[in-house]
């Protein structure tokens, strides 16, 4: 077997500039197996699209995610059903972002504030990711951090030295920390969201607990600044950025008899989007009613809580999924 310290430079070398998901061979995924590869739980696989794909199955849960983006694909506990959902119409291909699953908007939310040119949401959700740890918990659980690729183009669109870092965690919950560094001389404005698509039974069946009295920014009504009268519930399209939110939100879902807990650290707003029949049909990759069994909930920097992260200082921001059973 080859030396880990030999494989783990060989496969940094694969890694050495921006590299399109298409263009990575079976020799680069036998390369990421020696290297990160943990046997009976994580491995590296070509995906759809010739995406490569980690796959994590242990005793507690399943997962994937595609070295684009650190896109999370899939989780599902063990004796559950799937949390996250996908479209069947999402075109997997380099240097396009996928519907569905965990897109990373990072380090902005939205559009650029003062540059339209620069991609919204800016570009960690289209560009590759590298792996730089896995490890197997005492508990059964499995870890994977992956950190972007800092080409001469991502550097260019972001226009401040950063390094960014995902840190996903697979057990009977699914736990996420973005880590983001600011390796400039001066302070960066941060903000970010895990824009995470959860499976729902019929979004017109599910609420949103955990947001009651927060003021909200409309997108819909012209960004109008509105408050949340009880629970959230989905009858057209909707997309809000609520802020001075608390760390607990719940997706209740009587029609899979589920709720699904997000436990947040370091953020103080969210985001809930549906994208509702006609916004859905313009967009062409949400899939036949692909609306109905989506809701999108994201942990969040945005709005009144873009991060001033300081010149060295490192900022995280962290979410936890669970599945809780309703009766």
């Amino acid at each position: 077997m080859i030396d880990k310290k030999v494989a783990l430079t060989m496969a940094q070398t694969i890694y050495s500039g921006l590299r399109l998901s298409g263009e990575i061979m079976m020799g680069d995924i036998s390369m990421l197996n020696e290297t990160w590869g943990i046997e009976g739980s994580l491995s590296f696989k070509l995906g759809k699209g010739n995406m490569p794909v980690i796959e994590i199955n242990n005793g507690l849960a399943q997962a994937s995610i595609a070295l684009q983006g650190a896109h999370i694909l899939s989780f599902q506990p063990k004796g559950e059903s799937e949390l996250i959902w996908m479209s069947e119409d999402a075109t997997f291909a380099a240097g396009k972002s996928l519907r569905g699953g965990v897109p990373i908007c990072w380090p902005w939310f939205g559009a650029h504030a003062s540059d339209s040119s620069l991609p919204g949401h800016g570009p960690a959700r289209t560009v590759d990711w590298k792996p730089i740890a896995s490890k197997s918990l005492a508990d059964g659980r499995t870890s994977i951090s992956l950190e972007m690729q800092q080409s001469d183009q991502v550097k260019a669109i972001c226009g401040h030295p950063l390094q960014v870092q995902l840190h996903i965690t697979v057990g009977k919950g699914l736990d996420i920390a973005l880590e983001t560094k600011n390796l400039g001389d001066t302070p960066f404005a941060l903000g970010q969201a895990l824009h995470t698509y959860f499976q729902v039974s019929d979004v017109r069946k599910v609420s949103v607990e955990g947001l009651e009295g927060c003021e909200y920014l409309d997108k819909v009504d012209g960004f109008a600044r509105k408050k949340q009268d009880g629970t959230v519930t989905i009858s057209q399209e909707t997309d809000r950025v609520y802020v001075n939110t608390g760390n607990h939100m719940r997706i209740v879902d009587t029609g899979l008899k589920r709720c699904i807990v997000i436990s947040n650290k370091g953020s103080a707003s969210a985001i809930v989007w549906n994208p509702w029949v006609e916004t859905a049909e313009k967009m062409g990759d949400l899939g036949q009613d692909g609306y109905l069994n989506m809701l999108c909930v994201e942990t969040a920097n945005a709005a009144d809580d873009v991060i001033e992260l300081a010149a060295g200082d490192t900022y995280v921001m962290s979410t936890e999924y669970r599945i809780e059973g309703i009766i």
